[in-house]
């Protein structure tokens, strides 16, 4: 993962399965808990805490969820030597002083997306672009977050991918391009570079087959097929 912290400073995990480290320790966390500091790591500007409350435990009546709250609460102040979350009259937020892991990936693919360069790293880049929100949790005030989460980060490795593939990086490009199709199959961007990736290495049979390969799945699923973009690809080199 990309790092750039204070080993002291709480940091707060997302991305794969949740985890808080405290000091350099890993913190077990009650179920309540962690899905507080979770649900306040995806709110920009803090939140009322009844509506914290009715999100976490929608199936509560009102009373009891508010009671869980101020459990959730109370347990989260006994975890860390610096507060956690921040109480602003009856809005709840996480401490600025926490780091996420989210937060952290989103701002370096952020700078890929608005045509930046990747960072040095740029295979610790990649490897975090793969990793899903929270993908153990069911809960449904994570479906919004997950869906802005995979947009991103598909958008940041076709990014990286065509960065890699201009620099004739190919393995990295490749990569990346392969990582984008995981999280979207039917997008044709990170197809397209998977091509290229191909053409350009002079892999003319392997750039054939993964054309194909699209062609029959796009056939099977929509019954439509690749731009002419993609297909010109191929045919651009066919015709020479």
């Amino acid at each position: 993962m990309l790092r750039n912290e204070t080993a002291n400073e709480p940091s707060l995990e997302l991305l794969g399965d949740f985890g808080l480290v405290c000091s350099g320790q890993r913190v077990r966390m009650p179920i309540g808990v962690q899905r507080l500091l979770a649900f306040l790591a995806l709110q920009s500007d803090g939140i009322h805490r009844g509506a914290v409350a009715q999100q976490i435990w929608p199936d509560y009546p009102c009373p009891r969820a508010a009671a869980n709250l101020r459990s959730a609460l109370c347990q989260g102040r006994r975890a860390s030597y610096v507060p956690l979350v921040d109480c602003i009259g009856q809005r709840l937020r996480l401490s600025p002083l926490v780091r996420v892991d989210l937060h952290t990936v989103s701002v370096e693919a952020r700078k890929v997306v608005d045509g930046l360069d990747p960072p040095s790293d740029t295979e610790a880049l990649i490897n975090d672009l793969t990793r899903e929100l929270l993908p153990a949790w069911s809960d449904e005030w994570l479906e919004l977050d997950r869906e802005r989460w995979n947009q991103l980060r598909v958008y940041a490795l076709e990014g990286v991918a065509q960065r890699m593939l201009a620099a004739g990086r190919y393995l990295p490009a490749l990569q990346a391009a392969i990582a984008a199709i995981a999280i979207d199959p039917i997008r044709e961007t990170a197809h397209r570079i998977v091509v290229e990736v191909h053409l350009a290495e002079g892999n003319v049979a392997s750039a054939v087959r993964c054309y194909q390969h699209y062609c029959d799945f796009l056939l099977r699923e929509l019954r439509v097929n690749p731009s002419p973009q993609m297909t010109g690809l191929l045919q651009g080199l066919l015709s020479t």
